[in-house]
């Protein structure tokens, strides 16, 4: 798992400055966890996160983003609550989810989003 600051994720994900349009960047379709230190839910997505990029070394990237610290990055996707996951396919549109969402949730996330052949 990498966290991204707004320089890398605008090279491994999506470079919102250049394009007004969704496009994305990278090689493997990603999850994206927005988060904070403080943040008790957060804490119990984690190791979940933990053990996916694990599972799905290879197929996946597993990025993580500090809300307080990437301010800008939070805003340019409309943070408004944490933990959100941005589940990011390589040739679709990405799609937000909001809470902890227990293992078997993004397991389905990530076969029926970012690992389904179109």
């Amino acid at each position: 798992m990498e966290h991204l600051t707004k320089e890398s994720f605008k090279k491994k994900v999506f470079d919102f400055e250049k394009n007004k349009e969704w496009k994305f960047e990278g090689e493997l379709p990603c999850i994206i966890d927005f988060y904070a230190d403080w943040c008790g839910p957060c804490k119990m997505v984690a190791p979940v996160l933990e053990e996916l990029s694990k599972e799905y070394e290879g197929k996946i990237n597993i990025y993580k983003i500090n809300t307080e610290q990437e301010g800008e990055l939070s805003a340019a996707f409309g943070i408004r609550s944490i933990p959100s996951v941005l589940f990011c396919p390589k040739e679709a549109q990405p799609q937000m989810a909001v809470g902890a969402l227990p293992k078997d949730s993004f397991k389905k996330a990530i076969e029926e989003v970012l690992l389904k052949e179109n």
